[in-house]
């Protein structure tokens, strides 16, 4: 029997849930909840419709289904990932998987208490650089690390905070329901810092709003500092302020015996490669799928999302991204941001 799927937010990302699952063997979709009109959405090409529900509760009780993609803006993540919860569906939450370490910590008892299912949206694992980076740092392959460098350098600028006619888009820049660059633009590659090395803790930051103060409130740069659970030193640096268009996202780790590098916007190709006893294997890079007009994006893994949400729900898997590991992101966030502020 298929698995009933319904999409929360008809949105950029939205659609590309809905496009999934619709081609998906072991799912259906059977609804989907976008306040905005028939008028103002653009449906999915090649998506049989549904019904359609402008109100989330007003969808939970008409309508029988076994899991809600919520990709609605990050500040309403919690909220609709607990709503859905409660009315006893499994959810699939887009990154961030909230804004704030209560949120995600009230998603996580939600899910506790109604024995329902958290699956996190953080496609970019599934890279074979991504994965093969891990199993190398796991299984000792550099020797001791000493070293880890995060770089990312994107563009973002009016074309990505403003609407076509020039007014405010209705959530990119919002601090409440954007959240900030690294919860909205970086967060797949904190992700993969985590996953690969858990446990480590920020110690330093500086934040700045290099050239974005008349688009949002928050800083477009950063420079962190951060300890590894297994005594290595390392730093983030990342920006939004590259004119144009994206220009690049790197992972350097530096090892004992060897060292790693990881880039392309998407640090989804092994750049770098000098280890003792292997050579750099031979690893295709994820393709990119387009994303927001002059920006590329990293969606085009979101099929093995899908995939593991159907495997678990029929007892062929476990859980791929975690809620608790999603947790770790925004709490690493929140340490970040919460070292930046003046004292």
């Amino acid at each position: 029997m298929k698995l009933r799927f319904a999409i929360v937010g008809l949105g950029h990302i939205g659609r590309r849930h809905a496009t999934l699952v619709a081609a998906h063997p072991g799912a259906e979709l059977v609804a989907v909840c976008e306040p905005r009109g028939q008028e103002e959405l653009t449906w999915p090409e090649g998506v049989p419709r549904v019904p359609r529900y402008a109100d989330l509760r007003e969808l939970l009780a008409a309508v029988p289904c076994d899991v809600a993609c919520i990709c609605t803006p990050n500040g309403l993540h919690a909220t609709h990932a607990i709503d859905c919860l409660e009315a006893g569906r499994h959810v699939v939450v887009e990154k961030p998987l909230a804004l704030t370490v209560a949120e995600c910590d009230a998603i996580i008892t939600a899910a506790e208490r109604t024995n329902r299912r958290v699956f996190g949206v953080m496609q970019n694992r599934y890279s074979p650089a991504s994965a093969w980076l891990k199993e190398t740092v796991a299984s000792g392959g550099l020797g001791q690390v000493l070293q880890v460098h995060l770089d990312c350098f994107w563009n973002r600028d009016e074309r990505y905070y403003r609407q076509p006619d020039g007014s405010p888009h209705p959530w990119h820049g919002d601090p409440q329901l954007d959240g900030g660059v690294l919860f909205t633009q970086f967060a797949h590659f904190l992700d993969l810092l985590c996953w690969t090395f858990p446990g480590v803790t920020a110690t330093n930051a500086r934040l700045v709003n290099q050239a974005h103060a008349h688009l949002h409130p928050f800083a477009d740069t950063g420079m962190v500092q951060f300890a590894l659970s297994g005594g290595g030193l390392g730093s983030l640096t990342f920006s939004t302020v590259v004119w144009d268009r994206n220009f690049e996202s790197t992972f350097t780790v530096i090892g004992s015996r060897g060292t790693v590098k990881l880039g392309g916007q998407y640090m989804n190709e092994l750049r770098y490669c000098h280890a003792d006893g292997f050579t750099a294997p031979a690893l295709a890079p994820s393709p990119a799928s387009n994303n927001y007009g002059p920006y590329q994006g990293s969606a085009a893994n979101h099929h093995f999302v899908i995939d593991n949400v159907v495997d678990v729900l029929n007892g062929r898997a476990e859980v791929a991204t975690t809620a608790a590991e999603g947790r770790d992101v925004v709490a690493l966030i929140e340490d970040i941001h919460r070292l930046s502020e003046p004292h």
